[in-house]
C-alpha cells in the first residue's frame, strides 16, 4: 500500500493523493489491485514521486516550511470531496454506457433538485459550467431561439428584421457586454449599458425609470428588446437593483429577466430581504457556490425556467452526452458532505462576520462593506480639493494593502469605484469560507483600521506645512506628486546650479547617500525612492507620519544633511585634485633630485663596478633629500625637520569635517522628530539661554533670504528654534 503522508510535505496535496488511492482501491476489484502492484513491472515514475513533483512545481524551490505557508488556505475535508469529484467523473466516464447514463442521470437530478429547494428556485433547471459567464451566454442563446422561430434555419439573417438589444447595469461586471456580444456574434450596437441612480437611491443601482425610457425608445425605433441582466449584490459595492421593479417592466415588455451577484448566497438563510427574495422570481439566476461555500474547483451554476427542453438543447443549456453531466459530480458530493445545515451555516457565519464589522443593519440589504478614507472638505479651495481627493485615494490603496497584509484572513482587497474611486472592499460572503475567517480576525481588522486612521489624518494635515517648509528652505526642491500618500516628496539639488553633464550623476549619488543616512536615523519616519513604477529619480519620498511630527526639525534635518555630504563630496573631489597636482609635482621634483645627485657624485660613480670600487675607497657623504606631501596645504615639503628632529609635524591643523548643527540632546529611547522635543527637559538652562543670546544678535542684523522667502519675526524664530 502506498503511503502518502509519509513522504509529502504539503499536507493538503498527500491528503487528496491519500483520499484518490483509497477511491480508487474501493471502485477496483481489491485482489486485481494487491496483484497488479505486486507483479507488474513498474516502468516509469510511482504515485508518490509525481506527486512530489507536482508539488515542487506548485512550490518552487521554497523550503518547506515556505511551501506550507502557500497552499491552498481552509480547503479541508469538503474540500478534497470536491477535487476528488473531478478524478471521480474521469474514472466514472469509462464505465458502459448503460450504466453511465443512469448514474449521470442520477447526479444531475439531485444537485438540481438540492439547489432549486436550498436557493428557493421552484421547478428549475440547472446549467453547470466552468466559466461564471458562460451560463448568461447560454441564456442569451436560448431567448434568441424563442423570440425568433426561424433563427434554427435562417440563423443570423432572421436578426436583421429586428435588432436584438440586450441591457446591463453600467455597474455592471467590466467587459460584459462586450464578452456577450463577442460570443453571439451580435454588434456592440446590441448592447445597451443603462445608468445607475444619481438622485434617489444608491449610486449603485439601475436607473429603473431611465430603463423603461430606453426600452420605449427601442421598441420605437423597430428594435426587440431581448434580455435584462440585474445584479443581486453589484460586482464592485455589492448593492442590489430593485428586482421587483424591474420584473414587471421585463413581463410588460416581454423581456428575460437574469439576475447574478453574491447576495443570492442569502437566499439559502431562514430570513432574506424583500429586495434579495424577489430574485426568486426571475427568469435566471447564476450561483458561485465556490467562492461561498469555500469549495475549490466545482463549477458555477445557472438555474432557469423554461418549458420547451429542445430549445434548451439547441442553446446548449442541456446535452445529450451523459459525460457532460458529470460536471455537477464534484458539487453533489460537497452537497452530501455539508448537507443542508452545513452549507446554511457557513453563508449565516459570513453575514455575521459583516455584521460585526459594520455593527449596524445595512439599509441596502449588502453583505458587502466598501469604505474609503474621507477628510471634510468644507472651506477648502477647488485646487485643493483635487489634491485632497488624490491624497484620500491613493491613501485608501495603500490602506488596503496594508489591512490585506496584517490580516490575510480577513479577505480585504481593494476596488476602483466610477463615482468614489479608489476603496477598501470586505465581502466575507465571497471570501470568509475559502480563507476560514473568524471574529477573531474581524476584531483584529477593526483595531488596525482604527490605528491606521488618525496616521492617514495627521499626514494629510501636515503635507501642506512640510510643502512650505520644504519651498523655503535652500538646497531643498518640492516634488508634487499627488498620487502619493505620505506627506511627500523632496529633492536635494546643488547650490551653485550648475549644469554640465556629470550634474545628474552627481545629484543621483548625493541624494542616494542622503536616503541612506535618513535611514540611519533613530526615527519612526519611513524614507524611500518611491514606487517600484512611476517614480520621480532621485527624490525622498517620505510615508506616512504622526500627528507630533515636528516638520521644521525635519526638513532643517534633510537640508543639513543633504549640505553634508555635498561637502564632503566637494571635499573629496577637491582632495584628488590636489593629490593629482602633487603627484606631478613630486615626478617633476625627484627627477631634478636625481640630475643633482649625478652632478654631485659624477659619472665614474654612476658605473656599476667601477662605482662600487670608488665608493668603497672614498664613500661620498650625501644628506637625505626627502619629500612629504602635506594634503591640507596640498603642497610638497623637505624631509629634513624630520631627520632632524627625529619626529613628523603635524603642519596646519585640517578643517573639520561639515557635521548637522541640529543634533539635540534627548532621552534614551526617545526618537527625533517629534515636536515635544524643542522643549523638553533635555534642553539645560545654558543652552537656553545661549539660543536666546544667538536669537537676539541675529535680530541686530538683517538676515540673509533666499529669494521668495520671508522674513519671520525674532519671537517667531525663537519658538520654531527652541
Amino acid at each position: 500500500e502506498t503511503k502518502f503522508g509519509s513522504q509529502m510535505v504539503d499536507p493538503t496535496l498527500a491528503e487528496m493523493g491519500k483520499n484518490l488511492n483509497e477511491a480508487m482501491k474501493m471502485l477496483e476489484d481489491s485482489q486485481r489491485y494487491i496483484q497488479r502492484i505486486t507483479t507488474t513491472k513498474q516502468y516509469g515514475q510511482d504515485m508518490v514521486s509525481i506527486l512530489q513533483l507536482v508539488q515542487n512545481l506548485m512550490h518552487g524551490e521554497e523550503e518547506e516550511e515556505s511551501s506550507q505557508a502557500c497552499r491552498l488556505q481552509n480547503v479541508g475535508e469538503q474540500g478534497h470531496m470536491a477535487l476528488l469529484g473531478h478524478s471521480l467523473a474521469a474514472y466514472i466516464s469509462i464505465l458502459d454506457k448503460e450504466r453511465l447514463r443512469k448514474l449521470t442521470t442520477r447526479i444531475l437530478s439531485d444537485t438540481t433538485l438540492w439547489l432549486c429547494r436550498l436557493f428557493r428556485y421552484e421547478n428549475g433547471s440547472a446549467y453547470y459550467h466552468e466559466d461564471d459567464r458562460e451560463g448568461l451566454l447560454k441564456i442569451c442563446r436560448l431567448v434568441i431561439h424563442t423570440c425568433y422561430e426561424d433563427y434554427t434555419v435562417e440563423g443570423f439573417n432572421v436578426l436583421c428584421t429586428k435588432q436584438p438589444v440586450i441591457y446591463i447595469s453600467s455597474a455592471a461586471r467590466t467587459g460584459l457586454g462586450q464578452a456577450l456580444c463577442n460570443q453571439l456574434g451580435l454588434p456592440l450596437s446590441c448592447m445597451c449599458h443603462v445608468p445607475c441612480n444619481t438622485m434617489f437611491g444608491s449610486q449603485h443601482q439601475m436607473d429603473v425609470a431611465l430603463l423603461d425610457r430606453l426600452i420605449k425608445d427601442d421598441v420605437e425605433c423597430g428594435k426587440l428588446p431581448l434580455l435584462l441582466v440585474a445584479n443581486a449584490g453589484t460586482p464592485g459595492a455589492g448593492h442590489t437593483d430593485k428586482l421587483g421593479r424591474l420584473k414587471e417592466l421585463c413581463e410588460q415588455y416581454k423581456m428575460w429577466l437574469h439576475v447574478e451577484g453574491v447576495n443570492l448566497a442569502t437566499l439559502a438563510l431562514g430570513y432574506v430581504s424583500s429586495s434579495v427574495l424577489a430574485a426568486t422570481k426571475c427568469d435566471s439566476m447564476t450561483l458561485t457556490l465556490g467562492s461561498w461555500l469555500g469549495l475549490p474547483a466545482v463549477p458555477a451554476v445557472t438555474l432557469y425556467k423554461h418549458e420547451d427542453p429542445s430549445l434548451s438543447l439547441a442553446a446548449g443549456l442541456t446535452s445529450s452526452q451523459p459525460v457532460e453531466k458529470l460536471r455537477a459530480l464534484p458539487l453533489w458530493l460537497s452537497l452530501q458532505y455539508l448537507g443542508h445545515d452545513g452549507i446554511v451555516e457557513r453563508i449565516k457565519h459570513a453575514s455575521q462576520l459583516h455584521f460585526i464589522f459594520v455593527k449596524v443593519e445595512d439599509e441596502l440589504s449588502s453583505p458587502v462593506v466598501v469604505f474609503k478614507f474621507f477628510q471634510n472638505l468644507i472651506g477648502v479651495s477647488d485646487c485643493e480639493v483635487t489634491s485632497v481627493h488624490s491624497f484620500t485615494c491613493a491613501s485608501s490603496l495603500q490602506l488596503g494593502e496594508q489591512l490585506a497584509q496584517l490580516v490575510p484572513a480577513s479577505g480585504i482587497d481593494v476596488v476602483e469605484l466610477e463615482d468614489e474611486g479608489t476603496c477598501v472592499r470586505f465581502s466575507p460572503l465571497m471570501t470568509s469560507a475559502v480563507l476560514g475567517t473568524e471574529i477573531q480576525d474581524v476584531d483584529q481588522l477593526v483595531d488596525c483600521l482604527k490605528m491606521k486612521i488618525p496616521v492617514l489624518t495627521s499626514t494629510l494635515q501636515l503635507r501642506e506645512e512640510f510643502e512650505q517648509e520644504v519651498r523655503r528652505t535652500v538646497g531643498l526642491l518640492y516634488i508634487e506628486d499627488l498620487s502619493w500618500p505620505g506627506l511627500g516628496i523632496v529633492r536635494y539639488i546643488f547650490h551653485d546650479g550648475k549644469n554640465d553633464d556629470n550634474q545628474e550623476k552627481e545629484l543621483e549619488k548625493i541624494n542616494t547617500e542622503l536616503l541612506k543616512k535618513l535611514n540611519e536615523l533613530e526615527s519612526d519616519l519611513t524614507f524611500s525612492l518611491g514606487p517600484e513604477f512611476g517614480g520621480q529619480k532621485n527624490c525622498i519620498y517620505i510615508g506616512m507620519v504622526t500627528e507630533d511630527l515636528d516638520v521644521l526639525e525635519l526638513v532643517e534635518t534633510i537640508a543639513a544633511t543633504g549640505r553634508e555630504i555635498e561637502e564632503n563630496s566637494r571635499l573629496l573631489e577637491n582632495m584628488t585634485e590636489v593629490v593629482r597636482k602633487g603627484i606631478q609635482e613630486a615626478q617633476l621634483q625627484l627627477q631634478k633630485a636625481n640630475e643633482e645627485r649625478l652632478l654631485e657624485e659624477g659619472l665614474l660613480r654612476q658605473i656599476p663596478v667601477v662605482g662600487s670600487v670608488l665608493n668603497w675607497f672614498s664613500p661620498f657623504q650625501a644628506s637625505p633629500k626627502g619629500r612629504t606631501f602635506n594634503l591640507t596645504a596640498g603642497s610638497l615639503e623637505s624631509t629634513e625637520s624630520t631627520y632632524v628632529s627625529k619626529a613628523q609635524g603635524t603642519g596646519t591643523t585640517p578643517p573639520p569635517t561639515p557635521t548637522s548643527s541640529l543634533t539635540k540632546q534627548r532621552h534614551s529611547g526617545q526618537k527625533i522628530f517629534k515636536r515635544g522635543f524643542r522643549n523638553s527637559d533635555a534642553f539645560s538652562e545654558t543652552s537656553s539661554v545661549s539660543h536666546c543670546d544667538d536669537l537676539e544678535k541675529m535680530a541686530q542684523r538683517p538676515p540673509t533670504l533666499s529669494p521668495g522667502q520671508e522674513q519671520r519675526p525674532l519671537e517667531t524664530l525663537k519658538r520654531e528654534l527652541m
